[in-house]
């Protein structure tokens, strides 16, 4: 027996509220008293729900006596009627206090009725604070009952009659009840009582099993948890289910204290094996094994004091062998005063090595909690009128900002920019495939027409993506073949003279080009609304997407949507006006057209003798004026007769066409008969050159202007005639707009919340003197 630790050296005469009560031993060291103090003001804070905060958890399986040794650590009775305390966690923080005892019930939910997890642990205090201890047995168990119906108003539970007891809507629950005890000779020190472990279930739900082993799988987790692994000595070790699971999380028994409870129903001749565990040899732990005492159910019936149950204790293990024959080391672990004597000293070490981490965890934490804060939209404005014109304001800026153009890549003209040269292409490739020769016959491939020296800049096309909606319309041109273009020119012919033929041909297959420039034309106009829609829908979202509860965003989503798709009709009959235009050709670039219509016809001519005069062409061609004049002389300057072309240069120059090159000769050629078609095809190409530039060009310009800038025209007044702030229910609307998201203005409360506990944990930090 250790003096000073007995009944006997306390003075009966005292009461029992001025006992020393669980950890408030005078032995205590002020820098322990200290530290216990600071862990406990640090669990008032709450900041448990945040960081790793030291505290003792009683673990044990069902009946194991884990609720007698809370009663007696914090010497108060629990209730044990219809095993309500075995069925929902029991905490307890005691408080050193100068002022009177006093026990504070409250409720701790930490899920829903639905058993959903709530983001902030929510604490409802369970009446008055008692001051008789006589009372606290009868709260605790309403208390508990209110934990086990958690859809019943509580007050029902607090002031009304318990029909009856034994009814619960859950047979266990992970929501506390929660104990906060002061006075004086009360130690500062928080522990917690667990549901006992089940072995199997009769009569009861199976999760049972489950959901008991989460509950204090939940608090024995924690690096920080000191274990107070609860046997029962009256029932074989190896069958009590607690240790095999405190093993699995603490496996080599750093913060484990095992105590053994009941020895007084130990079976005869198992002694020794229960005193093995006390001197650490069977299942060693490092903290060790205690032996307690408490009362049994027919003393707790009769009313046994906390007063006679510890001098009983204390009466059992210096009376009853072989307990009291253990050497002087072991007698320390015996008796609920050692116990208590050892958790404080092993919980006060564990507080000074976590405090430095603590202390990061805490920095660490706030700035997250700050970051995730700011993350969120900006709370709800006093001025929500203001507000939102504030808002309407910066979108429509930012909408002009991008559609006049931004320096990257992804800026809206440059995401417009390939798909307008992909529309160029796409005109161009309609040009007329003119052929200056005859229909070749059906079995024949016509070949591919010849690229034109002048036209290099159009030689090497645009690639399109084989994605691109304009890649169908470069698949081909079908050719037109000169007897076509004749046979054409001749049905057109009414009462025109020999070798005139009607312009109507030309204005014909002129027509039949621009027939074509309608679809692209649209398609890039579609190209260009779908990806100002995405671009609007995401600048939208950009602006509008974290206010209130969506509200704004859908409905200027609307209101724009609307707005470009009248954007987009205007662009449609701007487009149809430009086609309508083509229809009738026209131009007064009369210069280039003369000069594209000579090098057509020039093209279209030698290509048409090239087919017909090969053999003469090849010899003109081939003719070198130096070499033939050197050859007119030999050797002996001997006269020798030109020959060929040169001789036919020779002869016009004698008859007095002076200056006339081999290049001229072709044109002596007679006439060709098809040289009308040559004409007319010349001049269609020609003018063709003239309009797909143009078109190409406007077209582009149109949807620009209509459709592009003309999301951004007016569109503030269109905003705000849209939404009806300006009008008499203005306010009653931006207020209405202003109300933010249930779950943002939650998680806005929850991260201030913890802010606080953090904060207030951080100023217990700095405000402690260890």
């Amino acid at each position: 027996m250790q003096p000073g630790n007995s009944i006997d050296d306390v003075d009966m005469e005292l009461s029992e509220t001025e006992l020393n009560v669980g950890l408030a031993s005078a032995e205590l060291s002020e820098s322990r008293r200290r530290l216990l103090d600071l862990v406990m003001k640090l669990l008032n804070t709450g900041v448990q729900e945040d960081i790793d905060i030291p505290q003792i958890a009683v673990v044990g399986s069902q009946s194991a006596g884990k609720s007698s040794l809370i009663e007696a650590i914090a010497g108060i009775t629990l209730p044990r009627a219809a095993g309500t305390c075995t069925r929902c966690p029991t905490e307890c923080k005691l408080t050193c206090s100068t002022s009177p005892w006093s026990c504070l019930v409250s409720l701790r939910f930490t899920k829903s009725v639905n058993g959903e997890a709530l983001g902030e642990p929510k604490t409802i205090v369970f009446g008055s604070a008692i001051t008789k201890k006589s009372e606290v047995e009868e709260r605790i168990r309403r208390a508990q009952r209110a934990i086990l119906n958690p859809s019943t108003n509580f007050k029902q539970f607090l002031d009304g009659d318990d029909e009856d007891p034994a009814k619960h809507e859950t047979r266990f629950s992970s929501n506390c009840v929660s104990l906060q005890i002061s006075g004086p000779g009360i130690a500062n020190v928080s522990f917690c009582d667990l549901p006992g472990l089940i072995a199997s279930v009769s009569g009861g739900d199976s999760g049972d099993i489950e959901l008991v082993k989460g509950l204090v799988t939940s608090y024995i987790c924690r690096p920080s948890c000191i274990i107070l692994l609860t046997v029962a000595c009256e029932v074989d070790f190896e069958v009590q289910g607690a240790h095999h699971l405190v093993k699995e999380y603490d496996p080599h028994g750093q913060r484990t204290i095992g105590v053994l409870t009941k020895p007084d129903r130990i079976a005869a001749g198992d002694e020794q094996r229960w005193v093995s565990f006390v001197r650490n040899k069977e299942e060693p732990l490092e903290h060790g094994w205690f032996c307690v005492k408490q009362p049994g159910s027919t003393e707790l019936k009769k009313g046994i004091t906390w007063i006679e149950a510890r001098q009983k204790e204390n009466e059992f293990f210096s009376m009853t062998a072989p307990w009291n024959e253990m050497e002087g080391v072991y007698q320390k672990h015996l008796r609920t005063s050692n116990l208590i004597e050892r958790a404080s000293s092993v919980l006060s070490n564990l507080i000074a090595k976590r405090l430095p981490k603590i202390q990061d965890e805490l920095q660490k934490s706030i700035r997250e909690a700050q970051q995730n804060l700011s993350a969120l939209p900006s709370e709800p404005s006093s001025d929500p009128l203001g507000e939102i014109i504030r808002l309407l304001y910066g979108f429509t800026q930012d909408i002009s900002r991008h559609i006049a153009g931004l320096p990257h890549a992804a800026s809206l003209p440059q995401t417009l920019r390939p798909h307008q040269h992909f529309f160029s292409a796409a005109i161009r490739a309609t040009a007329p495939d003119f052929r200056v020769h005859k229909r070749p016959p059906s079995d024949t491939h016509p070949g591919e027409a010849p690229k034109l020296a002048f036209l290099n800049d159009e030689n090497n096309p645009i690639e399109v993506p084989d994605d691109s909606r304009f890649a169908e319309f470069l698949r081909g041109r079908v050719p037109v073949f000169i007897d076509e273009v004749m046979r054409r020119a001749h049905e057109a012919r009414t009462r025109e003279l020999p070798d005139n033929y009607p312009f109507v041909v030309r204005s014909n297959f002129i027509s039949e080009v621009t027939d074509q420039w309608q679809e692209p034309a649209r398609v890039l106009c579609d190209i260009a609304y779908q990806t100002l829609n995405d671009f609007a829908r995401h600048i939208i979202h950009d602006h509008f997407g974290a206010f209130g509860q969506g509200h704004l965003e859908q409905r200027v989503r609307v209101i724009v949507q609307d707005h470009l798709e009248k954007c987009r009709a205007a662009a449609e009959t701007r487009i149809d006006w430009l086609i309508a235009l083509e229809q009738r050709p026209f131009t007064l670039n009369t210069h280039y057209l003369t000069s594209y219509k000579d090098k057509f016809l020039s093209h279209y001519k030698a290509a048409r003798q090239a087919k017909t005069d090969s053999a003469l062409l090849e010899t003109i061609n081939n003719y070198r004026p130096s070499q033939t004049q050197a050859s007119t002389r030999n050797k002996n300057y001997e006269h020798v007769e030109p020959s060929g072309v040169a001789r036919v240069l020779l002869g016009l120059t004698e008859i007095g066409f002076n200056g006339v090159r081999a290049a001229d000769l072709p044109k002596l050629l007679p006439v060709d008969e098809l040289e009308p078609a040559l004409n007319i095809m010349a001049e269609v190409r020609a003018y063709f050159q003239v309009a797909y530039k143009r078109f190409a060009d406007t077209i582009p310009l149109a949807i620009d202007r209509e459709l592009v800038f003309g999301l951004e025209r007016n569109l503030s007044q269109i905003l705000q005639a849209g939404l009806g702030i300006t009008g008499p229910n203005g306010q009653r609307i931006c207020q209405e707009l202003v109300e933010e998201r249930p779950e943002v203005a939650e998680q806005r409360k929850e991260l201030r919340k913890k802010l606080e506990r953090l904060n207030a944990a951080r100023r217990e930090l700095l405000e402690t003197q260890l």
